[in-house]
């Protein structure tokens, strides 16, 4: 069936253009028969895409590219210059190589070749607008069912009508991510590529734990490295002294390693990471805003699931920063990616506990021991709490069993005293919990999904500050009565879950995160597989 539409779309397009000669008069000889048979190519290259089919018609199969016009050689010369600088970004060059355009068109000698290369560099623009506005990725949920994020994909048709409505330099500059993070990361890749042609950062270092006091090849080895960073500037320094640990450490602070000044095991296996692998993971970031390449809110919540970080930014700026547990490296209990908007908040708030996590945790312990989770009310289909005396447990199975399960509001409840909500389809939000010292963990991935705050009070005050001059005695009379309690927000915000193992900061060395869940290693796979490359290249 796609065959034969296909081919009845490339007839009508004849018909259409026959149609145009016989009222027109044109096709008897000399320049109409050889824009006529230009006219023809790029109906019949065109017609295999609706988008660009309907563009050419109602352009009458006119060339944006390929002619003699001035609007033509500046569309032309403009691609060809922002082609020149796809590397730059991270795409993949082969699928529009300016050198293959040019070929393309010194070989386009008669009207059917030049209407060829009139759709063919069309496609490639649109390829190349696509990729560089809103990623090279098209489904990111096909490489890892966690990046469950929406991505906006530009039209095709729009595109192409932005092509000639539009200034071609300021249009081709518009398509890439503006925000400072994709400029900053930008220039990261430039400089790692540099590093690249000067051999990287040297050997890597030996053993397995330095620290102050120690001598030796190890700890001169370790020096060396922290030079070629930028962590600690040149000396012949034999003995890790003092301007080695204090490397050790912004090394430490700026890859999420607890900042002890000790080089163990642990850092040392980020010291011998290669630059090659970083500059990976740089290109991965960079994918990654061009998913989201978009407005986010002048205000919004971010969280970086493998930075184990919250945060609120107000107008560019982080305004205020906790730290996060997140979900554990499990199947069913990674925390996933997207965007959605916080509506609300719940003090003193009821565990309804997840059914996923009634029938795999808890069901099992009640048929053990029908007291056990005794914390958890068990709860009917009429919303009555059932006495759990005199109930066989043995009886049911993850399909059968008819219980909910609830903890009631207390200090011991498993979302802590309060718990903020973006209403979605996976279940997550952000919330308290009582156990306090997962935070104190350098790696700090445990929940069943949802986002765990380490100052969920702070982070309710400063929500609540815009819509309240009282924010924290609101917050602390609600917290008093005991009972659960709804509190809106009068500007919703924005929330993002993100997943960033490369970003940068306004000053100071870009930081590194642990692919704790390794989504960024699938996703510089198909990146690869793309054909992105990582460029050694000279300044």
């Amino acid at each position: 069936m796609t065959f034969i539409f296909k081919h009845f779309r490339v007839a009508y397009a004849f018909i259409f253009m026959s149609s145009i000669v016989l009222l027109t008069g044109l096709g008897a000889n000399g320049a109409d028969a050889q824009e006529t048979a230009f006219r023809q190519a790029v109906a019949e290259a065109a017609s295999g895409d609706d988008a660009m089919a309907e563009f050419y018609r109602t352009r009458n199969y006119e060339s944006v590219w390929t002619g003699r016009s001035g609007r033509d050689r500046s569309r032309r010369r403009g691609f060809l210059t922002a082609l020149a600088k796809a590397g730059d970004h991270g795409l993949p060059v082969a699928r529009y190589n300016p050198d293959e355009i040019r070929s393309m068109l010194r070989a386009a000698r008669s009207p059917r070749e030049r209407g060829l290369a009139e759709v063919k560099l069309s496609e490639m623009y649109v390829a190349w607008a696509t990729d560089l506005k809103s990623g090279v990725v098209r489904n990111p949920l096909r490489i890892d069912e966690g990046i469950v994020r929406q991505v906006s994909r530009p039209s095709r048709l729009g595109l192409m009508n932005a092509l000639v409505e539009n200034s071609p330099n300021s249009l081709f500059r518009s398509f890439a991510p503006r925000t400072p993070e994709y400029t900053r990361l930008m220039e990261e890749k430039i400089r790692f590529e540099r590093l690249l042609a000067l051999g990287g950062w040297g050997a890597t270092v030996p053993g397995s734990k330095y620290e102050p006091g120690d001598s030796g090849a190890g700890v001169v080895a370790l020096r060396d490295r922290l030079i070629a960073m930028g962590y600690i500037r040149r000396s012949n320094a034999q003995t890790y002294d003092g301007a080695i640990q204090a490397a050790v450490q912004q090394f430490q602070i700026n890859h999420g390693l607890s900042p002890d000044g000790i080089a163990g095991a642990g850092t040392l296996r980020e010291v011998n990471i290669p630059a090659a692998n970083r500059l990976a993971s740089i290109l991965v970031a960079m994918e990654r805003e061009r998913w989201m390449n978009q407005d986010r809110g002048d205000r919004h919540v971010l969280v970086n699931i493998p930075d184990f970080q919250a945060q609120i930014i107000d107008n560019g700026r982080v305004t205020f920063r906790t730290r996060s547990v997140v979900g554990a490296n499990d199947r069913d209990r990674r925390t996933p990616e997207f965007s959605d908007t916080m509506e609300h908040m719940v003090i003193n708030p009821t565990w309804n506990v997840p059914r996923s996590i009634a029938v795999k945790e808890y069901l099992p312990m009640m048929q053990n021991d029908p007291g056990a989770a005794g914390h958890l009310r068990l709860i009917n289909s009429t919303g009555q709490i059932v006495d759990r005396t005199g109930i066989d447990f043995a009886q049911f199975n993850e399909n059968n069993f008819p219980f909910d399960l609830k903890q009631p509001p207390s200090r011991r409840n498993a979302l802590g005293l309060v718990k903020f909500m973006f209403p979605n389809r996976y279940n997550i939000y952000l919330h308290d919990t009582p156990a306090k010292n997962l935070f104190s963990r350098e790696t700090r991935a445990f929940s069943h999904g949802c986002v765990r705050l380490n100052d969920p009070f702070d982070f309710a005050y400063a929500l609540l500050a815009p819509q309240r001059n009282d924010a924290e005695a609101f917050f602390q009379a609600r917290l008093a009565r005991g009972t659960e309690s709804v509190v809106p927000l009068e500007q919703p915000i924005p929330v993002h879950l993100i997943y960033r193992t490369a970003f940068t900061q306004a000053r100071g060395n870009v930081n590194f995160r642990r692919d704790i869940y390794g989504r960024d290693a699938k996703i510089w796979n198909y990146l690869s597989n793309a054909g992105v490359v990582l460029r050694a290249q000279r300044g």
